[in-house]
C-alpha cells in the first residue's frame, strides 16, 4: 500500500508548477493528478511521488499525456510501473475488469466463460495470472493455457470452450519493452462495433478492480489448465488445412525467440517435413528478443533474415520461415534461383499474399472443391494482385475493408465461414479454414513448405514461381515506409500531418500526378478540380491518393497500435503490357523510391 504520509496537496502544486514552466502537457498533469488524488489510484503514489521528487518530468509526461487506447490490436503500449499511457497491473486489470463488466451487462443471466492465453514478453504470465483472477472473481469459468502459446490458439481456444470472451496477453512484434492485452469477443475474433467502444467505456468507468487468489481458484476449479487438451484439438484443426503434394524440402524455422516452435515444429514434422532445422539462435523463449536485429522480432523486418540466410546458404537450406513472438504472422525467404549456395531474397507480405492465396485457389481447383462461391478476404492496403488472381479463377474477393484482421474475420462471418476459403492483410497476416479467427502463422508456415516443395519439384525457384504469377496477373509492385511519431507531440504531428493531407493534398507523387484523393472518413473523393463525389466503404481514418496511371496509389493512416504514420505505396503494370519483366520492376521500384522521397519530404514540410 502506499504511503499516506505524503503531503498530496504539496505535490499537485508541483504538478501544476511542471504544466506552467510546460515541463509536462496539460493532459500529462490532469492524468497525473487524478493518479495521485484518487482512491483506487493508492497503491501508485509513492513510484510517482519518487519521480516528482527526482524532476523526472519528461518520464511522467510520456506515461501519462494520455489514456492508453484501444487500437486495432488491443492495448498496448510500453510496460512502466505505473501511468495511464503505461501497460502495467492498473491499465491491465482495468481492461480485464472493463470487459468482465461488459460481458455482464449484455448477457446478464451468465453462466460466463473466458479463455486466456500468453506469450514470452516480459511480465506477460503475471499480467495473464491478473486478468484470470479478475474474471474469476467476477463468476467467470476461467480456461488458462499455462505456457507460451500463440494468438491464434487463443482465439481458437474461446471457439473451442464456447466462451464469452477471451484475452491475450502480447504485444506481437512490438519492441521489448511493450506488452498489450489483446481483448476477444466470443465469435474468436478481436472487438469490433459495437462491442469495441462498449468495452472502452466500460473500462473508462473502472473504479475498483475485484481480484481472486488465483491458486484458490485453480484448487476450487475456477479456472482450468487446458494447454495439452487445445494444443491437440488446435493441431487437429490444422491438419484439416493442409494438401497432399511433395515434401522433399530443407527448411528452416526461427520463431524469433517466442511462442511459434511449438505450434510449427509440431506441424510441419506430422505432414511430412522431415528436413526440418529450428535456428538455434532464435530458438530460446526471451522477450528481450536478444539474437534478433535491434531487437525487432518483426517478419516484416528484412534484416532479420540475414544471418539465416547466411547458415542456410551453407548448409543447403531451400526456405527459411519466420513467425513474430506471438506467431500470428510469417515471414520468408529463398534461394532466387534453385541454387541455396546462390543468392536470396525475401518476400514482403503482398508476396506471400499472393503467393498462399494463389496456392490455396490452385489446389482447391485441382480438388473440384472450388466454386464460384467461395471468396477470398483482403483489405483496402493490400495488393490488388490477389483480387485480380480471385477474377481469374472465378471466386469472390472482398478486398474493401479497414486495416486489421479484426475486420477480415467480420467479413468471415457476415458472408458465412463455410464459403470462405483465404484472408489475408500486407502486415504478414494469413488464414485458411474455419477453426480460428485470427491470422495463424503456423499454418501459413505449412501452406508456404507445401508450396515451396511443389515448384520445387517443377524444378523452378518460389521467385521465379512469383515471376510466373507476375505474367499470369500483371506486375504489382509494393512497399511500405512509417514514419515515428513518438509521445505527445508525436500525436500532435500526426493529427496534423493528415488534416493537412485532406485540406492540401501533395499535387503529385514518384513523378505521377494526383487525380483524386479517397477520403474513407467522411466516404468522399475530391477530385483535382475541386470537385466531390460519394463513395462506398468502410469508415475509418484512411485516405488514398490515386494518380493518373492505373493501379498506381499511395495509402495513408495512422498506425493503430504504434506511434507512426504508415504509408502503403502500390505500382502496377497490367499483364498484356510486360515486355521486359525485369526492366519493368526496375522501373517500379524506381517509382517506389520516388514515392517514399515526396511522401517523406510533404510530411517533413508540415511536422
Amino acid at each position: 500500500m502506499a504511503d499516506t504520509t505524503h503531503d498530496i496537496q504539496q505535490y499537485k502544486k508541483l504538478v501544476e508548477d511542471a504544466k506552467s514552466a510546460e515541463k509536462i502537457t496539460p493532459a500529462a498533469a490532469e492524468n497525473l493528478i487524478c493518479w495521485l488524488t484518487e482512491p483506487k489510484y493508492s497503491d501508485y503514489v509513492d513510484g510517482i511521488v519518487e519521480h516528482i521528487d527526482q524532476a523526472q518530468w519528461k518520464q511522467l509526461d510520456d506515461v501519462f499525456w494520455t489514456v492508453i487506447p484501444f487500437g486495432t490490436g488491443g492495448r498496448r503500449g510500453r510496460m512502466y510501473p505505473f501511468g495511464s499511457n503505461a501497460i502495467n497491473a492498473r491499465t491491465m486489470g482495468e481492461s480485464a475488469q472493463g470487459l468482465a463488466d461488459y460481458v455482464k451487462e449484455v448477457k446478464p443471466k451468465g453462466p460466463w466463460k473466458f479463455a486466456i492465453a500468453y506469450d514470452t514478453r516480459h511480465r506477460s504470465r503475471e499480467f495473464a495470472e491478473l486478468c484470470a483472477g479478475i474474471m474469476v472473481a467476477n463468476g467467470f469459468e476461467v480456461y488458462f493455457i499455462d505456457d507460451y502459446r500463440s494468438t491464434p490458439e487463443l482465439s481458437y481456444l474461446i471457439r473451442y470452450k464456447n466462451c464469452d470472451c477471451g484475452i491475450m496477453v502480447t504485444a506481437s512484434h512490438n519492441p521489448p519493452s511493450d506488452n498489450a492485452v489483446k481483448a476477444y469477443w466470443s465469435t474468436g475474433a478481436q472487438l469490433i462495433p459495437p462491442h469495441d467502444s462498449a468495452v472502452i467505456a466500460k473500462v473508462d468507468q473502472v473504479d475498483e478492480i475485484t481480484v481472486a487468489d488465483f491458486e484458490q481458484a485453480l484448487a476450487d476449479k475456477k479456472i482450468h489448465i487446458v494447454t495439452e487438451e487445445t494444443d491437440k484439438a488446435f493441431l487437429n484443426e490444422h491438419l484439416k488445412q493442409s494438401f497432399d503434394g511433395p515434401r522433399d524440402l530443407k527448411v528452416i524455422y526461427s520463431p524469433l525467440h517466442g511462442v511459434g516452435e511449438v505450434n510449427v515444429r509440431t506441424l510441419l514434422e506430422k505432414v511430412g517435413f522431415e528436413s526440418l532445422e529450428i535456428y538455434e539462435p532464435h530458438r530460446e523463449p526471451n522477450g528481450d528478443f536478444p539474437n534478433v536485429p535491434g531487437h525487432s522480432s518483426n517478419p516484416e523486418n528484412v534484416a532479420i533474415f540475414d544471418a539465416i540466410i547466411e547458415h542456410a546458404q551453407g548448409n543447403g537450406s531451400e526456405l527459411i520461415l519466420a513467425t513474430d513472438p506471438d506467431c500470428d504472422r510469417l515471414g520468408a525467404a529463398a534461394p532466387v534461383t534453385t541454387d541455396p549456395a546462390g543468392p536470396w531474397a525475401t518476400f514482403n507480405g503482398n508476396q506471400l499474399g499472393v503467393l498462399l492465396g494463389d496456392f490455396v485457389m490452385e489446389k482447391r481447383k485441382a480438388a473440384g472443391t472450388l466454386s464460384s462461391e467461395n471468396y477470398i478476404v483482403t483489405t483496402l492496403v493490400t495488393s490488388l494482385m490477389l483480387k485480380r488472381a480471385c477474377d481469374a479463377y472465378g471466386i469472390g474477393c472482398k478486398y474493401e475493408n479497414l486495416v486489421g484482421f479484426k475486420w477480415i474475420c467480420s467479413v468471415m462471418d457476415e458472408v458465412g465461414p463455410e464459403n470462405f476459403i483465404f484472408g489475408t492483410e500486407e502486415s504478414h497476416g494469413y488464414l485458411v479454414g474455419q477453426y480460428c479467427r485470427d491470422k495463424d502463422g503456423a499454418v501459413a508456415c505449412m501452406l508456404m513448405a507445401q508450396l515451396a516443395a511443389e515448384v520445387k519439384a517443377k524444378g523452378i525457384s518460389l521467385h521465379q514461381h512469383m515471376d510466373q504469377l507476375y505474367s499470369k496477373y500483371g506486375l504489382h509492385c509494393e512497399r511500405l515506409i512509417n514514419i515515428q511519431m513518438e509521445g505527445s507531440d508525436g500525436m500532435k504531428r500526426m493529427e496534423k500531418l493528415m488534416k493537412t493531407f485532406r485540406s492540401d493534398p501533395p499535387k503529385s507523387l514518384g513523378g505521377l500526378d494526383i487525380v483524386s484523393v479517397r477520403d474513407y472518413s467522411v466516404l468522399e473523393r475530391k477530385m483535382a478540380d475541386g470537385s466531390v463525389e460519394k463513395i462506398e466503404g468502410p469508415v475509418g481514418n484512411l485516405l488514398i491518393f490515386e494518380t493518373n496511371v492505373e493501379g498506381n496509389y499511395v495509402a495513408a493512416r495512422p498506425s493503430g497500435t504504434e506511434p507512426k504514420v504508415k504509408f502503403y505505396m502500390f505500382t502496377y503494370v497490367p499483364k498484356d503490357e510486360l515486355t521486359d519483366l525485369a526492366a519493368q520492376k526496375k522501373q517500379l521500384q524506381e517509382r517506389l523510391d520516388g514515392y517514399g522521397a515526396d511522401m517523406q519530404k510533404f510530411a517533413d514540410s508540415i511536422t
